[in-house]
């Protein structure tokens, strides 16, 4: 597709910049591997990564370079694949937590890689472009367009109407009103008494009319899962007309051709008084009763998970999040593997497609999305176990040779005790050297100053503390360290 970022030699020849290692890593693993003796093989690289964006955003967190970890497992059969998956998932929590993310791993849609199983691990942040929903009671999330609802909402006008007591089917004109928000409008009716109804391409074939409620946005996701298609996209005008005898905006499930195969969301069940299109320009049905006029579409999950949904899980409610995506896992089956003839022999020397899974995770935007979900107006808070430097050392005065010499003595014996610390002895001003370490982030900083040395003291700062603390000179080191420990989780040296 367009992404993919393409360039031609002085004898126009085409290339392209890798985005991803399926293929290639495949195609190695081919060549190399003839054993089940051999497996399971887990491969894999740190190195850049190219796509051509659409619209690159957020510094680190979607340009058109990153660095990336990919990874790529190569199995006998399905149940060893699945376990490495499940250590995978279970070493990616550890290395975010290890990290001092707030995070979740959220079930996914498996997009163009492909595949039958994925988890994205999406750092909680306001300025996230993921929107996660998440249970308020148990550990189930998902992407909003793959997370499963629990129970259908009530339409308004009531669930479980009888086609008795629905009232009559009839059309009215609704001329250049298209929209939901428009026909809703005109019609003094209700977003959620509304079918609003798409047709979409399955797998670039036939056409299919797709519903969710006029106050729902459908899941393409969902769809493809529902129809058990490999790609589902929105039909052009001119096959909504061909489809429906209707201009776009006009579509409804009522009338159509038999052999157009309907699937609506879960949450219309029971719809009584509702509105669709007639399949007629400047035309739409009211009175439209599910129990009458729908039983006989196929219902499913389809929509875009909202705030406040049932969890499949339990009985919370979902709450939505957003977030920033830094890594994610994919059972890969034999998609590739397949198509590219990957195979060994098992035990009984009987040739086997080769089962892959495939894991990534974002180093550069590892590091954005820390940003974006640790900062104040001053700058960067850094997590302990990612800062640069877990602590600077601050003369207020380098020209003081008793400031100075202090400074470099805890420099000197933090560094022995295995601290990453900086010494700021730049001949500025002590606001320009503090503004700049918070600007930075260090955690911590030691400021060497005349008045706490004549007390036999430095003071002592936390990034997310506005008060400094008094320490003895001697005392400093073990101080930090112990610090420096609780931060990364682990016991003082």
């Amino acid at each position: 597709g367009k992404e993919l970022l393409r360039m031609k030699d002085r004898y126009e020849r085409d290339f392209c910049f890798s985005p991803t290692h399926e293929e290639v890593v495949t195609d190695i693993v081919r060549r190399e591997i003839r054993s089940y003796r051999e497996l399971t093989l887990n491969l894999y690289q740190i190195q850049v990564k190219f796509r051509d964006e659409m619209r690159p955003r957020f510094g680190l967190i979607r340009g058109r370079e990153f660095i990336m970890k990919d990874g790529y497992s190569f199995h006998v059969d399905r149940a060893e694949c699945d376990r490495e998956y499940d250590n995978m998932y279970a070493a990616y929590r550890r290395i975010f937590e290890r990290c001092a993310l707030r995070f979740r791993p959220v079930e996914a849609d498996t997009g163009a890689i492909g595949g039958s199983r994925s988890h994205e691990f999406q750092v909680l942040a306001d300025s996230g472009e993921d929107a996660i929903a998440s249970c308020d009671r148990c550990e189930y999330a998902a992407n909003v367009e793959k997370a499963a609802i629990g129970a259908a909402a009530s339409i308004v006008g009531g669930a479980g109407g009888a086609a008795s007591s629905a009232a009559a089917l009839r059309t009215v004109a609704t001329p250049g009103r298209r929209t939901v928000e428009e026909v809703s409008a005109f019609l003094a009716v209700p977003a959620e008494r509304f079918v609003k109804s798409l047709v979409y391409v399955v797998d670039g074939g036939e056409p299919v009319l797709a519903m969710v409620r006029g106050d729902h946005v459908l899941s393409e996701a969902k769809l493809k899962d529902a129809l058990g298609a490999q790609a589902v996209a929105l039909a052009s005008e001119d096959v909504v007309a061909r489809v429906t005898g209707a201009p776009v905006g006009f579509a409804g499930p009522i009338g159509l051709p038999s052999a157009v195969r309907r699937v609506g969301d879960r949450a219309l069940a029971g719809l009584v008084d509702g509105v669709a299109g007639a399949n007629a320009a400047d035309q739409h049905l009211v009175g439209v009763a599910h129990a009458r006029d729908l039983a006989d579409v196929e219902l499913a999950d389809l929509r875009v998970a909202g705030e406040g949904d049932a969890c499949p899980r339990c009985d919370g409610r979902f709450v939505l999040q957003r977030g920033i995506e830094v890594g994610q896992v994919f059972h890969l089956g034999t998609k590739y593997s397949a198509a590219m003839h990957a195979t060994v022999l098992d035990a009984d020397g009987a040739e086997r497609l080769l089962e892959m899974g495939c894991y990534g995770i974002g180093v550069t935007r590892t590091i954005a999305a820390a940003i974006e979900q640790n900062h104040d107006d001053a700058g960067i808070i850094w997590p302990m176990p990612l800062a640069p430097f877990h602590v600077v050392v601050v003369p207020v005065n380098c020209n003081d040779e008793r400031l100075r010499t202090t400074a470099e003595r805890l420099h000197d014996e933090l560094e022995a005790r295995g601290i990453d610390v900086l010494l700021d002895d730049r001949d500025e001003r002590p606001g320009v050297k503090f503004k700049d370490a918070d600007l930075i982030g260090h955690p911590l900083r030691i400021t060497v100053g005349a008045r706490a040395l004549e007390r036999g003291a430095v003071e002592l700062k936390r990034r997310t503390e506005a008060k400094a603390d008094e320490v003895p000179v001697d005392a400093a080191a073990a101080r930090v360290a112990a610090l420096v420990a609780e931060g990364l989780g682990a016991p003082p040296a």
